[in-house]
């Protein structure tokens, strides 16, 4: 009760701005990802809009949970890679069989939430292998800004260009985030050049269905390993290891226990696997979202734009036209420009660096193995790496992780309560 008396007076200006582009990130790219896989496997209109009810609605309603229970900036979404996955196994497999699949992982997750597995193992990797792995998967971020601005220099230049402007003074910066002028000069510009385009958008809520499973081994096998691994090893270990580098004490074990409680509720509504989302973390607990105790107001904004987003699914499918894509990776990539910096100087800034490097390589290869993505094996292999290049870097004193002890303290005060 008390956070929740308090949030008035945490919330500014600069956690609405990266709340709203972290929304923008999860109901661009990704939501376009989701349609095709729906349009592999030829489901109907009515599964559609369930799905993205599903993967909005639920992980926004666990954004809140997360946010005022331990008041730190923590971003639930849904795996990509799961719904590219997904995509190809409806071709084959019938969508209850899938969704029976989704459950089984979700319980997986669960369970790996509850005996503290997860949590023990975050705790073994080295930090700068971590952070090896999330600059990696920050890094086309950075990239799509440059390339953004080059194809439409009027458009995406003129928010960056202000971007800096504001930057410039630490006093102004404070007053009025550089990114919220970013956003509102590119508002601007895009009603000035009639840059949004609101043709052919159906409105209406969401009327999201049940659906029963249906058990397949076959299905179970294709599916199971990779949306856990996915979820565990890839989109929460960004994210934890982004909130542990801007020096919170992540709840490994609840993130992780939610997510598969999440993954679970989701199936029946027909959608895939929840977790953490690792990029759209790194926008929340950037410092412009304000200071570090009241940044998880920024989450908040997230939680209740993807919870309207969810109910309002059938203009959730048209959103993705309306906005040019090279300016919301414009947006992105402004947004991300200090959470890149802090994660290149995490990995590289002290030991572990050779390690870090290699973590960062394989993760910006983009290989995938089994369908495993690339974050996952620049984890592997910036660890492996470390045993072999850098052993004695284990033998210094660890980096501080006790807040791991505190938060545990904390769930369980939580749990009591």
């Amino acid at each position: 009760m008390q956070t929740l008396r308090e949030f008035p007076k945490q919330i500014s200006l600069g956690s609405l701005s990266n709340g709203l582009v972290a929304w923008l990130f999860g109901v661009t790219g990704p939501l376009l990802i989701v349609l095709q896989a729906a349009t592999e496997g030829k489901l109907s209109a009515g599964e559609v809009t369930s799905w993205i009810f599903g993967i909005y609605a639920i992980p926004g309603l666990m954004t809140l949970l997360q946010a005022f229970l331990f008041r730190q900036p923590i971003g639930y979404a849904f795996s990509i890679p799961g719904a590219v996955l997904i995509g190809s196994t409806l071709v084959h497999h019938a969508f209850s069989e899938v969704i029976g699949a989704y459950i089984v992982a979700g319980v997986i997750i669960f369970l790996l939430g509850i005996s503290g597995v997860v949590a023990k193992v975050m705790r073994v990797l080295p930090m700068p292998v971590m952070m090896g792995m999330v600059s990696g998967v920050l890094l086309p971020f950075g990239i799509q800004l440059i390339q953004a601005v080059l194809h439409n220099p009027l458009l995406n230049g003129l928010p960056l260009l202000a971007y800096l402007l504001l930057s410039f003074n630490p006093n102004v910066a404070k007053k009025f985030p550089p990114i919220l002028g970013a956003i509102v000069i590119t508002a601007v510009i895009l009603v000035l050049t009639h840059s949004v385009h609101a043709k052919g958008v159906s409105f209406g809520i969401a009327t999201p269905h049940v659906y029963l499973p249906a058990w397949n081994l076959a299905t179970m096998g294709q599916l199971v390993l990779p949306l856990v691994l996915t979820v565990v090893a890839i989109q929460n270990a960004q994210g934890i290891a982004v909130l542990e580098s801007e020096a919170y004490s992540p709840p490994i074990n609840s993130m992780t226990r939610w997510s598969g409680i999440g993954s679970v509720i989701n199936a029946f509504f027909g959608a895939h696997t929840s977790c953490v989302a690792g990029p759209m973390t790194a926008l929340l607990a950037g410092a412009e979202s304000g200071p570090k105790s009241s940044r998880y107001t920024a989450a908040v904004t997230l939680g209740v734009l993807s919870i309207l987003f969810g109910v309002f699914a059938p203009i959730a499918a048209s959103i993705p036209t309306m906005i040019p894509s090279s300016t919301i990776e414009m947006l992105g990539g402004i947004a991300m420009i200090s959470v890149l910096t802090d994660s290149l100087h995490a990995s590289f800034a002290s030991k572990f660096k050779k390690s870090a490097l290699f973590s960062f390589l394989i993760t910006i290869s983009g290989i995938s193995i089994v369908h495993i993505g690339a974050p996952f094996w620049g984890l592997v292999g910036g660890t492996c790496a470390s045993f072999l290049l850098e052993k004695d870097d284990y033998q210094r004193p660890p980096r501080p992780r006790d807040g791991i002890s505190v938060q545990d303290e904390a769930e369980s005060r939580a749990t009591a309560g």
